[in-house]
C-alpha cells in the first residue's frame, strides 16, 4: 500500500517484481496483517487500523497498525499505533477492537492479551485527533468474566465493540468455548474505563443463530443499525478436536450476519435474531469491522494467503490484505455489500478483457456466465466461476473480488497469484467492459 501512481509494482530485495501484492488495498509494505480495527472517519479523514506484525510473515506480536485516506482511494502508510507493553495488560498482543468518540476523544477498545494463553482483557488508548499519538490507559475496563457469571461458561472473551441504544452506551464481545456454546457478551460501558457485565445479547441457542451461525466461538462482533434493522456481523470460529487440527487450532469457517430486533430484557438488552445470511462467499474474508457514517455504513475485511506455501510467505515477506471497502445494506432480511460508491475513482484507461490481462489491478463491468483463469508457464488455473448475469470483478495483485448483481449470489473474495509471467483471462461468452485501475492522476 503506497501513494504512487499506477500502473506501478513493488519489488522485493533483490529487485525483483512483486506482482502478487495488492497496491491499492490497506497493505503494509511488510509483515503480517489480519483484522482491520477501529475503522473511523475523523475530521474528514478515514482511518483504518488492522493488526499487524511489522517484523515479520506471522501471525506474533501483534500491534495495530495503521493506515488513512481522504477519499477511500488513496491510502498512506501511518505509524503503527499501539504496541505490546511488557508487563502490561497487552504484553503479548494489542489483538482486535474499535475506535470510539469519548467526550471529544478518539479512544481505542481492544483485548489486551498479557501472555501466550490468549485470556485477554479490554484495554483503553486515547489518541489526539491525528490518531498519531496514542496513551495507553492503566487499568483494565474488565476481564475475562468468572465461571459462575454465566449460565454457560466461556474460554474465549474478545473483540470489544461499542453501540449506543435508547441513549445508553453499551460494549459487546465475541465468546465461547471448544464443544460450548457460543455467544456475545453485552457490557454496560457508560463509564468506559469499567464496564459491567450484563449477561448475554445473544448465545447459539437461538434458533436463527444456530441455523445460520454454527461455530464454538463467534469472533469480531459489530452490532449496528442499517436502514432501520439491526445488523449482528459474526465471524465464525470451529474448534475442532485438536487431534484434527494442526497445533489444535481452529478454521475461521465464515461470516454471517443476523438481521434482527433489540428487546429489553431485565437491566440489559437481548438481540432477537429474524434471519441471517453468509456475507461472502469466498474461501478467504474474515473478522469484517463495520463504520457506521450519516448515510450508509462501510465495511472492510481481511482476506489471508491461500495456496501459498510456508517457503513462498517467507520470501515474499508479507501475508494478508483488507478487502475493498463496501457498503453495506438491509433488503428486506437480508443483509447485501456493495462496492463503495467512490471506487470507480480508480479507474484509469479502458483495456480489451477478450485478451490475457497483465494489468496489476483491472476492473471487469460483465455479463454472462464465465470462468476466470489465471494463465502462464504452460498451466491453467480456474480461480473462480462466475455466475450467469451481470457481475462486477475487481483484482489488485493477487486480491480478487467479484460482486454479482443478483442479490441471491453472494460477493465471492479469493486470492491467486500471477507471480512474474501470469495472465488472467476471461473465459466465456461474456459482454464486458474492462478498466486498468491505478490511483488519480490528480
Amino acid at each position: 500500500m503506497t501513494t504512487t501512481d499506477l500502473p506501478g509494482t513493488t519489488t522485493d530485495a533483490a529487485g525483483a517484481v512483486d506482482r502478487d501484492r495488492p497496491l491499492l488495498h490497506v497493505r503494509p509494505p511488510r509483515g503480517w496483517l489480519n483484522d482491520p480495527n477501529g475503522v473511523a472517519r475523523v475530521d474528514g479523514t478515514y482511518h483504518v487500523f488492522f493488526q499487524h506484525n511489522p517484523d515479520r510473515h506471522e501471525h506474533d506480536a501483534i500491534t495495530w497498525g495503521h493506515a488513512s485516506s481522504p477519499d477511500l482511494l488513496r491510502w498512506t502508510d501511518e505509524p503503527v499505533a499501539l504496541r505490546p507493553r511488557p508487563g502490561e495488560a497487552d504484553a503479548a498482543g494489542c489483538w482486535t477492537g474499535c475506535l470510539v468518540d469519548d467526550d471529544g476523544v478518539p479512544t481505542a477498545v481492544y483485548s489486551g492479551v498479557a501472555d501466550r494463553s490468549g485470556a485477554s482483557s479490554v484495554v483503553l488508548a486515547r489518541s489526539d485527533r491525528t490518531l498519531r499519538r496514542w496513551t495507553p490507559e492503566p487499568l483494565v475496563a474488565v476481564g475475562m468474566p468468572a465461571e459462575d457469571e454465566l449460565e454457560h461458561p466461556v474460554t474465549d472473551v474478545r473483540d470489544p465493540f461499542l453501540f449506543v441504544h435508547d441513549g445508553r452506551r453499551y460494549a459487546i464481545q465475541g465468546a465461547g468455548r471448544r464443544g460450548g456454546v457460543a455467544q456475545v457478551l453485552l457490557y454496560d460501558a457508560a463509564d468506559l474505563t469499567a464496564w459491567r457485565l450484563l449477561g448475554p445479547l445473544l448465545t447459539a441457542e437461538d434458533p436463527v443463530a444456530a441455523a445460520h451461525a454454527p461455530a464454538d466461538i463467534w469472533e469480531c462482533p459489530n452490532l449496528v443499525r442499517v436502514d432501520g434493522r439491526w445488523v449482528l456481523v459474526l465471524s465464525l470460529w470451529a474448534l475442532p478436536e485438536a487431534s484434527s487440527t494442526v497445533d489444535g487450532e481452529g478454521l475461521l469457517t465464515g461470516v454471517t450476519a443476523l438481521v434482527g430486533d433489540l428487546v429489553h430484557d431485565g437491566d440489559g438488552l437481548r438481540f432477537a435474531a429474524v434471519a441471517g445470511s453468509a456475507i461472502d462467499a469466498g474461501p478467504t474474508f474474515y473478522a469484517p469491522q463495520l463504520l457506521v457514517e450519516e448515510d450508509r455504513t462501510l465495511l472492510w475485511g481481511w482476506a489471508w494467503e491461500h495456496g501459498r506455501t510456508p517457503e513462498q510467505l517467507q520470501e515474499a515477506g508479507w501475508a494478508g490484505v483488507l478487502t475493498s471497502p463496501r457498503e453495506l445494506r438491509v433488503v428486506g432480511d437480508r443483509v447485501d455489500t456493495v462496492l463503495a460508491a467512490e471506487l470507480v475513482g480508480l479507474r484509469r484507461g479502458r483495456i480489451d478483457a477478450s485478451a490475457p490481462v497483465r494489468e496489476p489491478a483491472f476492473e471487469i463491468l460483465g455479463r454472462g456466465a464465465a470462468r476466470l483463469l489465471l494463465v502462464g508457464a504452460g498451466e491453467e488455473d480456474v480461480v473462480l466461476d462466475i455466475p450467469d448475469g451481470d457481475w462486477r470483478l475487481l483484482v489488485d495483485g493477487s486480491l480478487v473480488e467479484l460482486f454479482p448483481e443478483d442479490p441471491a449470489t453472494r460477493p465471492v473474495t479469493t486470492r491467486a497469484y500471477p507471480g512474474g509471467s501470469g495472465a488472467w483471462v476471461v473465459d466465456g461468452d461474456v459482454d464486458a467492459q474492462a478498466w486498468a485501475l491505478g490511483l488519480p492522476e490528480d
